[in-house]
């Protein structure tokens, strides 16, 4: 018979000395551990010095969503703290702090977009979930502001070695994606990402290939014929069992005629 402990289904699934470990800075293993840390806990942990004030304010916020907390946090260490404190997060073993850091990066003033992505680049490529998706989430607004200068630069990303950072360079600039804002001019013209898309439709990474048929199947809610036309061209030019995979994932959605 297995002893291993079953997963938490939910928040309150979790053992209390599993919430105490989480909030002292240990690194999450689920979505649902993830969700569980006690951002103000956490904080007063690992930056004891931010003051009563700042933890009074994170705790206000204990019932907001989270992706608006981490920004406030962020917030919250930038303006009690400054920079100095992005080196303590920076490679923390908590995925939340180290998800704090990338929001600091990505609400750093005066930084050209170009900047912004190498500092952000090393959490594209961190070995955990989380830290992956709030890297992409703290600097999409600039990616979006500045949508032709952040193609161009993460058409390059496309050639990484890791599919991690390939990953990025799709999953960053979604039409719709989760958790965020539209792009609205990607969904008007998703034409405007083929130089990173093109470099990725026989990605051998299925990690990659779900981001791209998941990028597509965003645009495909707004402009269905250029998604199907895409597929069918992908489709001619290189039928690999990679780039089948993704127009099959990418065309779900798409009510045939």
């Amino acid at each position: 018979m297995s002893t291993a402990k079953p997963k938490a289904r939910g928040v309150k699934d979790i053992p209390a000395d599993r919430l105490t470990q989480l909030d002292a800075g240990a690194e999450t293993t689920t979505l649902t551990e993830c969700l569980a840390v006690d951002f103000a806990a956490l904080m007063g942990n690992i930056l004891p010095e931010i003051g009563d004030h700042a933890l009074a304010d994170m705790r206000a916020e204990t019932s907001t969503g989270i992706l608006r907390r981490m920004a406030l946090a962020a917030g919250l260490i930038q303006r009690e703290l400054g920079p100095a404190a992005f080196d303590k997060i920076a490679n923390h073993p908590s995925d939340t702090a180290r998800g704090w850091a990338c929001f600091m990066i990505g609400s750093a003033g005066d930084r050209s977009l170009a900047d912004r992505l190498a500092a952000i680049r090393p959490y594209a490529d961190d070995p955990h979930f989380g830290v992956r998706e709030w890297c992409w989430m703290a600097v999409r607004p600039h990616l979006a502001a500045e949508l032709e200068t952040a193609i161009s630069l993460l058409a390059d990303w496309t050639a990484d070695p890791s599919e991690r950072v390939r990953r990025f360079a799709s999953e960053a600039i979604r039409p719709r994606g989760v958790w965020c804002a539209h792009i609205a001019v990607m969904k008007k013209q998703p034409e405007l990402a083929l130089a990173v898309l093109e470099p990725l439709r026989a990605d051998p990474s299925g990690y990659v290939q779900d981001s791209v048929a998941n990028w597509l199947n965003d645009a495909g809610k707004d402009q269905p014929d250029w998604v199907e036309a895409l597929c069918a061209r992908w489709s001619a030019e290189n039928p690999s069992p990679a780039t089948t995979r993704i127009c099959r994932r990418a065309l779900r959605s798409i009510k045939p005629n």
